[in-house]
């Protein structure tokens, strides 16, 4: 199985309620076929709605961390589904779906969960479409990132073009997406594109280490933080006013939104109850 999905991982204290989604194809430098998108799109998916999951951690193994689709496999297979489907009465097969793909790379995905990126290696094409859906970005210095798709003839169909130019300046972005080179990751370090660069022994540890930091927090602030953020960022500067006070109104209504103060005035750790 190429797409490792495991609940509360091994890591020492602090991590209880943390998801770690492992791509495991590294004979082809961590590639997708339709049943691979088909499973990363699975862990997402319980991501979201699982309520003891607070934060995920996504990496690779081996010397890359994500090339996207498997172009020797991936065509055909989505060819031949879209075909079976056109000419049958189904809507998957083998539980593979059309939007598996985009869905998987985290395009229009709605997970307002914290997702921490351990980038050990080469994060291009697909790898850079769904780094565009994380939050917190950890590599090592031998990765590189790149927008490749134009390259082969194919466009960055799965959120690259309408995120990346709302995640660093424009120039920036334009400098990815047109010229659909790979950049080191102290390039992109300088263009904003990661939180830091670490080495590769340190990478795990350092991921792990900001997931405790987001999970000392309350999990529905943290959560109504990221959702206000990409709602708001979806609208005019009114809009997002509006979308945040009205989930403001609904956290500070929250068991957790009194267990704070009262835990701060009791001088001990919050006990979160996630409600």
């Amino acid at each position: 199985m190429a797409i490792h999905y495991e609940k509360h991982p091994t890591g020492g204290p602090g991590l209880e309620h943390v998801a770690l989604v492992t791509i495991d194809r590294p004979e082809a430098k961590n590639s997708l076929d339709l049943y691979h998108f088909r499973d990363l799109a699975a862990a997402w998916k319980d991501v979201r709605y699982d309520d003891d999951v607070w934060v995920a951690i996504v990496t690779g193994v081996g010397r890359n961390f994500m090339a996207g689709a498997d172009l020797k496999t991936y065509i055909p297979q989505v060819t031949e589904l879209a075909n079976q489907i056109a000419t049958g009465d189904v809507t998957e097969i083998d539980g593979c779906r059309l939007s598996d793909g985009t869905r998987a790379v985290l395009r229009d995905a709605k997970i307002y969960k914290p997702i921490i990126a351990a980038v050990n290696g080469p994060c291009v094409a697909g790898g850079m479409e769904m780094l565009g859906g994380i939050d917190i970005r950890v590599a090592t210095p031998r990765a590189t990132f790149g927008v490749l798709e134009a390259k082969r003839g194919l466009f960055a169909g799965g959120g690259t073009t309408a995120r990346l130019p709302r995640q660093v300046p424009y120039a920036a972005a334009m400098e990815f997406l047109l010229t659909a080179e790979a950049f080191p990751a102290a390039r992109a370090l300088e263009l904003g594109l990661l939180n830091e660069i670490v080495e590769p022994d340190e990478l795990m540890a350092r991921a792990r280490d900001w997931a405790r930091r987001i999970l000392v927090n309350g999990p529905l602030a943290v959560r109504a933080t990221k959702e206000s953020v990409l709602r708001g960022l979806s609208g005019t500067l009114r809009e997002a006013y509006k979308i945040e006070s009205e989930i403001s109104g609904i956290v500070f209504q929250s068991d957790d939104a009194k267990e704070g103060p009262k835990a701060f005035a009791e001088k001990r750790p919050p006990r979160w109850s996630n409600r």
